[in-house]
């Protein structure tokens, strides 16, 4: 008698051993599919907001803006696909930077200082009534930016107060456009000639 009530008091441990491994095992699995849950969660978040927040540039041309043929460029553009309705007429919320190589505005065949043009887009206006200012985009509308990209302040003949990105043939600027807690895109502007009309994407 006593030997069968030790192998039961023994089968009893062993039970209650594996009841405590099954209860430690299943606590492991549920917290690590509950982190991966709120990673996986968090990720798509962020690629909605990334996906849903962002600019495309459907094209953009060379222009004189003054008497000193200092050019800009007209660009158009148009809320990426699955973007939610932008706003564009607060301040800094779109902005835009270009980045070219250069000392006082001039390309130096990657010596030199980085130069920067810098704004944003809220002078952008609806593409298909120039006139029409744009204070908010949903996808399918077009809108349209014109960017000084140099600017020469100084006087006839001197090249003192020259700043920005001077654009010249096979000269290469980055654009960039960056959405306030949306996404960032990126456009090469090269320029195969200056002629005002030019394609530079």
């Amino acid at each position: 008698m006593n030997e069968a009530g030790a192998i039961g008091i023994g089968a009893m441990i062993v039970f209650i051993a594996l009841i405590l491994v099954a209860a430690v095992a299943s606590a492991v699995i549920i917290q690590t599919a509950e982190k991966l849950q709120q990673n996986a969660q968090q990720t798509g978040d962020d690629t909605t907001q990334e996906i849903g927040g962002k600019i495309t540039i459907t094209s953009a041309i060379l222009q004189t803006v003054d008497t000193n043929d200092d050019y800009g460029i007209r660009v158009i553009f148009e809320a990426s696909a699955g973007s939610e309705t932008l706003d564009l007429n607060t301040a800094d919320n779109i902005q835009y930077h270009i980045i070219c190589t250069s000392a006082n505005g001039g390309f130096n065949a990657g010596t030199g200082e980085l130069a920067e043009v810098q704004g944003d887009f809220s002078a952008a206006v609806n593409a298909n009534d120039q006139t029409a200012a744009l204070d908010t985009m949903n996808p399918g509308t077009v809108g349209m930016l014109d960017i000084d990209i140099y600017t020469d302040s100084g006087s006839a003949g001197t090249t003192t107060g020259d700043s920005g990105c001077k654009a010249d043939t096979g000269f290469e600027h980055t654009l960039y456009i960056h959405v306030k807690n949306g996404g960032s895109t990126y456009e090469t502007l090269k320029y195969g000639s200056i002629s005002v009309g030019e394609a530079v994407v």
